[in-house]
């Protein structure tokens, strides 16, 4: 694991600076736009996981501090993320992941609360997603990304929270300039096959878990319930509809597979 470069603002003091951490794999397609929006932080450190595309020449274009972790067997960037937000040189740390922009709304939020030498939590921060082509209705899905890097430890399993030693504070859901743009936006065969790679994932960390009949049928119907209603999907119309069908669907194929694994477990076979 080398360092290949940084390029960091000038140092004012160490409570009110802020570095960013983005961890990347063939990460080309919208690195360039997420770096473009971070050019007005103190540093912007990329840990990356063996790359075969353009992502490291771009970071190097835009001055990043860029780091490595061996990709080895890993499908997920959870398992680098310790190490990526260790590698920052600052005390407070963003993370941002190789798809999402950051608006000069929120960079100047940020910084307007480290401000205050009293401000100690993390914030966790909406995320605008895209889908079909627009960006989806109703209130973001909130992401923990900002943190004093000495409180976090990011466990290394798929969709994991960070585990913070202290406060969690929300950013303002009613302010919309203070999101993150999340620009991923697969279409629909890729999304079910993200569904199917996701699942496989959380099977595997969810070794000996169950669900009962009561929540395998109820449990989907809520989510679907939460996305369309209680997260004004219905406003979208039809992709309102379609998106919440696969929040249901996600829900359907993990359960299933955790049952699955659990019929295999206990498979015994009589010739």
């Amino acid at each position: 694991m080398g360092i290949d470069m940084y390029q960091s603002r000038p140092v004012v003091s160490m409570d009110r600076k802020i570095s960013v951490v983005i961890n990347t794999y063939n990460a080309d397609l919208h690195l360039r736009k997420v770096l473009e929006s971070l050019s007005g932080f103190d540093e912007v450190v990329v840990c990356d996981m063996e790359s075969t595309d353009d992502t490291l020449s771009i970071a190097r274009e835009f001055g990043c501090k860029i780091v490595r972790f061996p990709k080895g067997d890993h499908k997920i960037c959870e398992p680098a993320r310790n190490h990526a937000i260790q590698s920052a040189s600052h005390g407070w740390v963003l993370v941002v992941d190789a798809d999402e922009v950051v608006t000069p709304q929120l960079r100047e939020y940020l910084y307007d609360r480290i401000s205050d030498n009293k401000f100690r939590s993390a914030l966790a921060i909406p995320r605008r997603n895209l889908f079909l082509g627009k960006f989806a209705t109703g209130s973001g899905d909130y992401q923990l990304r900002f943190f004093e890097k000495s409180k976090c430890d990011w466990p290394a399993t798929i969709h994991s929270r960070p585990i913070i030693d202290g406060e969690i504070e929300n950013v303002p859901s009613g302010r919309s300039e203070l999101y993150l743009i999340h620009l991923d936006d697969p279409g629909l065969s890729k999304r079910i096959d993200k569904i199917n790679r996701y699942t496989d994932y959380e099977v595997e960390k969810r070794v000996g878990k169950r669900y009962g009949t009561v929540k395998m049928l109820f449990r989907p119907m809520w989510f679907f319930i939460r996305n369309y209603i209680f997260n004004m999907g219905f406003l979208d119309g039809k992709r309102g509809l379609v998106r919440s069908y696969f929040a249901m669907l996600y829900q359907i194929a993990f359960m299933s597979k955790i049952y699955e694994q659990n019929v295999n477990n206990k498979k015994t076979y009589k010739l």
